[in-house]
């Protein structure tokens, strides 16, 4: 997806959330369940990048706005990652053996491991009851992800990818890193009206080497291979 096209999808993620939010005024219901699995691990693909100072102080807002809500699970800065493709759902233990067919996927990643990519423009994009950092990549990236992507529909991992991405594209098209997730329908009051703030503003860059690692979540556990 071009960058001027990437930034029409996410202006329009961002509409449509707005327009659910004043159709909603409270939060709604309350989730019973997580949204990913808390102990078991997923196979991605990404970078983690050093931070810059405005999302580091973009953290740290968040943070001190929902303090003592329970609901608000943030990112922390150390986790902050932007995902280049999610492989698989979180199905394994963090000692658990991969299958065998894992050889053929690190044959596949070794085109790809430590290529640096560099996403600018990053900026929030709100969910009903998310905020992400979403930026546009650069031109070689776009093309990584791609051909990677193909690589891997072609290979033993295409039904573990395709599970992964039940009802969305492949690959998706948001570059991102979710830093908030509000466990209940909508975001309350308060993080509605910090997006409506800054929503226009533009935190910078970030660039790092491609890892593929057996990650949690949120990339608060992160096992490179």
């Amino acid at each position: 997806m071009e960058p001027t096209q990437l930034q029409k999808v996410y202006d329009a993620a961002n509409q449509k959330t707005l327009t659910l939010w004043r159709e909603n005024p409270c939060i709604g219901e309350i989730r019973t369940e997580r949204y990913y699995d808390p102990d078991k691990l997923a196979l991605a693909t990404g970078i983690r990048p050093q931070v810059p100072a405005p999302v580091e102080e973009l953290i740290r807002e968040l943070n001190t706005l929902v303090e003592g809500d329970r609901l608000a699970d943030i990112l922390p800065v150390s986790s902050v990652h932007f995902t280049f493709l999610p492989l698989t759902l979180p199905l394994y233990e963090e000692n658990e053996s991969l299958p065998t067919k894992a050889g053929e996927l690190t044959n596949i990643w070794r085109e790809y491991q430590g290529k640096q990519i560099v996403i600018r423009q990053l900026r929030l994009v709100a969910l009903p009851s998310q905020l992400l950092l979403a930026g546009i990549p650069d031109d070689p990236a776009i093309a990584m992800r791609q051909s990677f992507c193909e690589s891997v529909l072609a290979s033993q991992w295409k039904e573990k990818l395709l599970q992964r991405h039940t009802g969305s594209p492949l690959p998706a098209p948001f570059w991102h890193s979710t830093l908030l997730r509000y466990s209940a329908q909508f975001l309350p009051t308060s993080l509605r009206e910090y997006f409506a703030r800054h929503q226009a503003v533009d935190f910078g860059e970030v660039s790092g080497e491609l890892v593929l690692a057996r990650v949690n979540y949120n990339w608060g556990k992160c096992l490179i291979y």
